[in-house]
């Protein structure tokens, strides 16, 4: 068989498998939904995260501006959804994304994707009728589950005492997990600033912000001298602000840390609920989705729990974050997910709806099931 033959086999098992699971999905409930493969990019490339706005296609239309190869399909669902769909309602679709690569990493430039996304105010509920019905599609390749809330991690950060500016700072790098506990160090007293930082403080306070912008010559960038004086203003400010509380602190790096099967997880996050009461609401959110999939079948007691998982994923996430995964960690997540509710209320213009999805990669599943027989 040539190699030509090869591939066209290898398509053709890859085709069959997406097609199978859309079915599938279509049969739980769901309405298919196409999404156009060039997308505008201005609008929505703020939405992903670094890591795909780093490697998305992007080009310039002479009609329509910046334009980009769907990276996924998520955004684009939500945007038609916001634009008047039903509510509840649940869409599956099927179709290739793209994802620039800057080294030969294996990673593909372009692969297939299927996805089902929920659309429902009963949250716990929808959150545990994905993931069920992504790990039931796949249990005989036997993969690795990991599940996690962002949402419980954001609402330690609310409550924290500290200034709003480091609140901001600290929800802003929630997905850059090395720069979150970099701030977190700095805000804690765990850490001196940077020896760059203090130089420019010290300078700043001997002289006035808007002396040294006048000093500094021409200015280069978008930035004007009022906006360089008023950062250099809040950097001041921020310099003056007392450490986080030691238990606080203490109470968010034991989150961070936390890994424990599901219920035992629950169990902690209740008993540290009286130091950081703010994530009172989240964790019996956590709760409530724990007793919904176990009504589904899912053993929550063995469950993997990760309180920092899926922070190195889309930035759009905001809540139950779950990944399946082979025994081979090389490889991508074979299935994967999460609850996105802000993002419907940035794509519906102040309306919004609860909303949770997942995606699954059918030429892995494809390959997995080939590699079992």
């Amino acid at each position: 068989m040539t190699e030509a033959a090869t591939r066209a086999l290898e398509k053709a098992a890859v085709r069959a498998e997406a097609e199978r699971l859309f079915a599938a999905f279509l049969a739980a409930g769901a309405v298919p939904v196409e999404a156009d493969i060039l997308q505008p990019a201005e609008t929505l490339l703020d939405l992903y995260g670094e890591d795909i706005r780093a490697r998305a296609y992007v080009t310039a239309d002479p009609l329509n501006g910046e334009m980009m190869l769907r990276p996924d399909f998520t955004v684009p669902v939500v945007q038609q959804h916001m634009s008047g769909g039903a509510e509840p309602a649940r869409y599956a679709y099927l179709g290739e994304v793209f994802r620039r690569q800057e080294h030969l990493d294996g990673r593909a430039r372009e692969y297939l994707q299927v996805g089902y996304e929920v659309f429902d105010r009963d949250a716990p509920q929808a959150d545990a009728e994905v993931f069920a019905l992504f790990h039931g599609l796949l249990a005989d390749l036997n993969l690795r589950p990991a599940t996690g809330d962002i949402g419980i991690l954001m609402a330690a950060v609310k409550g924290l005492t500290t200034t709003d500016r480091r609140k901001a700072a600290l929800l802003r790098h929630i997905w850059r997990p090395r720069r979150f506990k970099a701030l977190l160090d700095r805000f804690s007293g765990r850490a001196p600033l940077p020896e760059a930082r203090a130089r420019l403080l010290d300078r700043l306070a001997a002289d006035a912000p808007e002396a040294l912008v006048a000093a500094a010559g021409p200015l280069v960038g978008l930035r004007g001298p009022e906006d360089i004086a008023d950062r250099a203003q809040a950097l001041l400010e921020d310099a003056k602000a007392p450490p986080l509380a030691a238990p606080e602190a203490a109470m968010l790096y034991d989150l961070l840390a936390l890994e424990a099967p599901a219920r035992a997880a629950l169990d902690h996050l209740r008993g540290i609920t009286p130091l950081l009461p703010a994530i009172a609401p989240a964790v019996e959110t956590f709760a409530i989705r724990l007793d919904a999939l176990q009504a589904r079948g899912i053993d929550t007691a063995a469950l993997p729990f990760e309180a920092s998982h899926g922070r190195t994923t889309l930035e759009y996430y905001d809540g139950f974050v779950f990944t399946l995964q082979a025994a081979d960690p090389a490889l991508p997540p074979v299935a994967s997910g999460g609850r996105y509710d802000a993002l419907t209320a940035v794509l519906g213009q102040g309306r919004s709806i609860p909303a949770v999805g997942g995606i699954l990669r059918p030429g892995l599943v494809a390959e997995l099931r080939g590699a079992a027989c």
